[in-house]
């Protein structure tokens, strides 16, 4: 197996729906949010984790693969591909190349391992595009919002446990690229481009049952051609 190239995709996401991907940040600040975004500590600007675009992909990739339930949960591993029938095992080899997996288990065959080979995809965290932040400082307006939520006593029909969470609202940019290793004459651009469609149909980050993070990719190229054509006609 040879190094062949390494190529990249390059464009933007836009997003439909306010995203939110949680900082972790378990202290509470006087009229802070309950539920704040993450952010570049650098520059205060939210941004998107590229292990939360990895997750989700991979995640929606073994799902549409149907491999869950042969992996008691966890992502699919070299251990895991003896328990699944051919097509599964097909679909669950590509998944390991593009996304890796630990070559553990007992009486794994090393030619397996040797054959699927390095981890093929490269996430990069997701900045916020710069037009995008000066139209909304040169409107006065602010790069997240906070967004007022509560649950509904069935019972009674009022408002209970009132909460807020931070968001990066509708119609921000942010600077899309992946990192594409090939070896020798493979093409695994199909399936990448079904992962980032899945991830178009479901979106990213918490609450999305309840309309967060819904996004498109938009002026995607791989090598210098477009390749948003070739996205919208991708089937799942």
């Amino acid at each position: 197996m040879k190094l062949t190239k390494i190529s990249q995709i390059e464009g933007q996401i836009e997003l439909i729906s306010g995203l939110h991907i949680g900082s972790g940040n378990s202290e509470m600040h006087i009229g802070g949010t309950d539920n704040p975004v993450i952010k570049n500590p650098t520059n205060n600007e939210p941004y998107i984790p590229g292990s939360s675009l990895k997750g989700k992909m991979r995640s929606l990739m073994e799902w549409s693969a149907g491999v869950v339930g042969e992996t008691d949960g966890k992502p699919l591993g070299f251990k895991h591909l003896d328990k699944l029938d051919s097509n599964q095992r097909n679909q669950g080899e590509i998944i390991l190349r593009l996304f890796g997996g630990a070559p553990e288990g007992v009486g794994l065959d090393e030619k397996i391992v040797e054959q699927i080979g390095p981890t093929r995809l490269s996430f990069w965290d997701c900045n916020l595009e710069d037009s995008w932040t000066k139209e909304m400082k040169d409107k006065n307006l602010l790069l997240t919002e906070v967004k007022m939520e509560n649950s509904i006593d069935r019972i009674k029909g009022i408002a209970e446990n009132p909460r807020n969470t931070e968001r990066v609202p509708a119609g921000a940019r942010f600077y899309f690229r992946l990192s594409v290793r090939i070896h020798d004459e493979e093409d695994l651009m199909p399936e990448i481009l079904r992962g980032l469609r899945l991830i178009e149909l479901t979106g990213i980050g918490g609450s999305g049952s309840r309309g967060y993070g819904k996004l498109k990719f938009t002026n995607l190229f791989y090598e210098g051609k477009t390749i948003m054509d070739k996205l919208a006609a991708t089937e799942v």
